[in-house]
């Protein structure tokens, strides 16, 4: 038969056809267009959250790196040197710069006393624009207030008290330098150089705040004044400065801070924040939750293809009985092959471009995450990469399954495999015999493991597929989720490897000493000193620590410092640097000369140091000796690290570490900071097991429908077991162990396969966060998850089950009699008007 004649042989039937099976028509354009748009939802949600905190700084107009250029009393410094901001604006290759002051501000109280809070620095200043026009803040309540206004402020949406509102009227005094320096300020009253009401119009959101460090949580929030305000204080009420600075395109940000460094008078302290930094720990904070999305859908469109897959071939199948019927009138193989198939593609096609409509239609609902309350592009999404490569996949791949399954269906492709029906018994079928097991169970072993008691009639193997699939996803989304709960619940293994920080201006190593030495409750403490420093021209920041110390950051390879000439590098640092353990790099910490350390080990470094300011963190950062630090061999240390020992009474221990930093000087008791990696991991809560769960569910509707239509295929071998005895429990038991089966499978085969790919991705995850890689199986949760397999692959099984128990036997045996014509009998009689001889 020609092509043509083939094709139209093949719509005929289409077209006669079309009235009975355009019911399974539908339900395969729906469920590809519900699982297929999941899925490519899914993973172009987490292309969009990957991609949203660079498409929110872009929209900032951001700065390439903000350097301290003013600090009131310091070097000779003054909070605000606008010389020292016009040589940085004359440098090479920077484009623009602008700058915030902060100022010395208080509260006042009845009479225009302050309340000795003078002097935040959370309470700012633009001073030419910055925040209002350069790194601009998102405002997500009210407005911005006008540059131009001297008593409109916006205040900080984190950390700001919840008192302070929208609309809040506040009596603000403003002093100078010189007042707040003064003996006694803050414990008598003193007159502002500034009064008036300040009226807050907003609530807003720094770009750098969206992945901040607990370290850098403004805690009694913070406040930002306009222009016009700051420009009448700058010079008196300002006690630092800080300076943004946009680079032209192609200028190094290492060479910038290089020419900058050379500006700052001898001795002031070097702090740069570096916007690429900011955007590369937002990226490594939001990295969870995108590749949770993507690996999501990708399980998704794996069970949609299994699952639609099934459809097509229980669709393809329902024309089974007239194929044989067209060959004997003469049909060639390219009829019966092709016979269903116009349907079916026309399906996938339908169903393809309804998973497009459906990921378009989830698209508002990304970014996730933190980043979403800022983002500035809401609403739809047209990923083009996600939705061409999504229709392409799943047409091509569901279009090829429907051609294999149309040809080895057709008549001449069962005749040449020589199909036999007869079911000779799998190993585990024949040992689930000699294990003396009911009939009723070694039946539905055989139906769902013997693959001869199929030969293609029901997709079993695919469902057992999906049921393992499930149970791999799940097994190692549970493992990653219990080794990601051990790492918020462990500081350690992040790099706070003590159990109180003691911050002041006021600590001295002598009183450190006279009270941690003798203090049985401690187990271990060392001195810390802050800077950064030039790493082989990069700038690094640096946690200086005596040698041989008896607390450090946890190690994760090599050695820690064991003595002087020797460094300790976080994994990013030292890739970025692209040195190895054992590798001299040449450091410049401001001093004449430059000097070499050598390299000894790497370590999780915590996220810690001055406010708002580069400091280390996981990853990024070196630990020195403190003598190389400048300055710090002559100072006392920033900070002091305590160990105390199991079973420590915490809150009396406190007690006696305040002595050491009495809170009437400033002194804090710092328990663990966490970095903006765990505090934001810490929100993603049960969403991945969510996720698998969503995947599990559509496992199981899978093998329901799986169940039915082998309890609708093998109505007549179900019918035979009730001639031979089985009753309708037996019939439903049956059932329910080929479900059984069809789970336990999963869970022998998934169960170690999950867990170690959980484990094998939690390892990949730490080193690429560096953090201490300790992955953890929950023993408990992996029993409670097969069995709660187990009992559902019975629930699952009611409805099958309940089916088969009503197979009417008498009736579908009697059908498949085979039906004869009358047969002619020659009579034994004389025919009339003949004799017999």
């Amino acid at each position: 038969m020609r092509g043509a004649d083939a094709f139209g042989v093949t719509w005929y039937r289409f077209r006669c056809t079309w009235r009975e099976r355009w019911p399974g028509y539908l339900a395969l354009v729906l469920l590809l267009g519900l699982l297929g748009g999941l899925a490519m939802g899914s993973v172009a949600a987490a292309r969009r959250t990957q991609a949203a905190f660079p498409a929110y700084l872009a929209s900032t107009n951001p700065s390439d790196l903000t350097v301290l250029t003013g600090l009131y009393g310091v070097a000779g410094s003054k909070g605000y040197d606008p010389a020292v901001i016009a040589k940085i604006a004359a440098l090479p290759g920077v484009r623009h710069v602008s700058s915030y002051a902060g100022l010395n501000v208080a509260i006042l109280e009845p009479g225009q006393n302050q309340q000795a809070n003078a002097g935040s620095q959370g309470l700012s200043g633009s001073i030419d624009g910055e925040y209002f026009s350069t790194d601009r803040l998102t405002i997500v309540q009210g407005r911005m207030p006008s540059p131009g206004s001297l008593n409109e402020a916006v205040i900080d949406a984190q950390g700001t008290p919840p008192q302070v509102q929208v609309g809040t009227v506040a009596p603000l005094g403003f002093f100078t330098n010189a007042q707040v320096s003064s003996p006694g300020f803050g414990s008598k009253p003193a007159k502002p150089y500034l009064a008036m009401n300040m009226t807050i119009v907003g609530k807003a959101v720094y770009s750098s705040e969206e992945t901040q460090d607990e370290s850098d949580v403004q805690r009694d929030g913070g406040a930002l004044f306009t222009p016009a305000l700051t420009r009448l204080l700058e010079r008196c009420c300002a006690n630092f400065t800080q300076t943004a600075v946009q680079l032209d395109r192609g200028t190094s940000v290492a060479a910038a801070e290089a020419s900058i460094q050379r500006l700052l008078p001898p001795g002031f302290p070097i702090e740069f924040y570096v916007t690429a930094q900011t955007e590369a720990k937002a990226q490594r904070a939001i990295e969870p939750t995108s590749i949770a999305l993507a690996v999501f859908g990708g399980i998704a469109a794996v069970a949609a293809l299994l699952i639609v897959g099934q459809v097509i071939g229980r669709q393809l199948r329902l024309g089974g009985g007239d194929l044989g019927t067209l060959r004997a009138l003469g049909a060639g193989p390219a009829v019966t092959t092709g016979d269903g198939l116009p349907g079916v593609l026309g399906a996938i096609a339908a169903g393809a471009l309804l998973a497009c409509a459906v990921a378009v239609g989830l698209s508002p609902l990304a970014p996730l995450g933190s980043i979403r309350a800022v983002y500035p592009y809401h609403g739809a999404a047209f990923d083009w990469t996600v939705l061409g490569a999504g229709f392409a996949l799943f047409t091509c791949l569901l279009a090829a399954t429907a051609a294999v399954i149309a040809y080895r269906r057709a008549p001449h492709r069962v005749i040449d495999r020589g199909v036999s029906l007869r079911a000779t018994g799998s190993a585990v079928v024949r040992a689930a015999w000699g294990a003396g097991l009911p009939a009723s169970a070694a039946e539905g072993i055989r139906l769902a493991l013997d693959p001869r008691a199929e030969r293609g009639r029901v997709p079993v193997r695919s469902a057992i597929l999906g049921t393992v699939l499930a149970t791999v996803v799940l097994l190692a989304t549970v493992t990653f989720g219990a080794s990601l709960s051990t790492l918020v619940s462990h500081p350690a293994l992040y790099g706070w490897n003590w159990t109180y920080a003691l911050s002041s201006g006021e600590i001295t190593i002598h009183n450190a000493a006279l009270v941690l030495d003798h203090d049985p409750e401690v187990a271990g403490w060392a001195n810390g000193w802050f800077g950064t420093a030039q790493v082989d021209g990069v700038t690094v920041p640096v946690l200086g620590t005596n040698t041989n110390a008896r607390v450090e950051p946890p190690v994760l390879s090599g050695h820690g410092l064991q003595g002087l000439g020797q460094v300790v590098l976080g994994a990013n640092t030292l890739a970025q640097l692209h040195k190895r353990v054992g590798d001299v790099v040449t450091v410049d910490d401001g001093a004449p000369h430059p000097f070499q350390l050598r390299v000894v080990g790497t370590a999780t470094l915590p996220s810690y140091g001055v406010s708002g300011t580069l400091h280390t963190e996981m990853g990024t950062g070196a630990v020195l000796p403190y003598q190389d630090i400048p300055g710090a061999a002559g100072n006392e240390p920033d900070t002091v690290l305590v160990t105390l020992r199991p079973g420590a009474n915490l809150a009396a221990q406190q007690r006696v570490l305040q002595r050491i930093v009495p809170a009437n000087v400033g002194g804090v008791v710092l328990p663990v900071q966490r970095p903006a990696e765990i505090v934001d991991y810490r929100s993603m809560g049960t969403a991945p097991v969510i996720l698998a769960g969503a995947l599990v569910l559509g496992a199981l509707s899978s093998l329901l429908l799986t169940l039915l239509s082998s309890v609708r295929r093998r109505r007549r071998d179900l019918a035979l077991l009730k001639t031979l005895g089985f009753t309708r429990r037996q019939l439903s038991a049956t059932v329910a162990w080929q479900s059984t089966a069809a789970i336990a499978v999963g869970a022998i085969v998934g169960v170690p396969l999950g867990i170690a790919l959980g484990r094998a991705l939690w390892d990949l995850f730490a080193a690429q966060i560096s953090v201490v890689p300790q992955p953890t199986v929950p023993a408990l949760t992996v029993v409670l998850i097969v069995a709660g397999a187990l009992v559902t692959a019975n629930l699952v099984a009611l409805l099958p089950g309940w089916v088969a128990g009503r197979t009417p036997a008498a009736a579908l045996l009697r059908a498949e009699l085979p039906v004869t014509g009358p047969r002619t009998v020659r009579s034994s009689r004389p025919r009339p008007g003949r004799t017999r001889r």
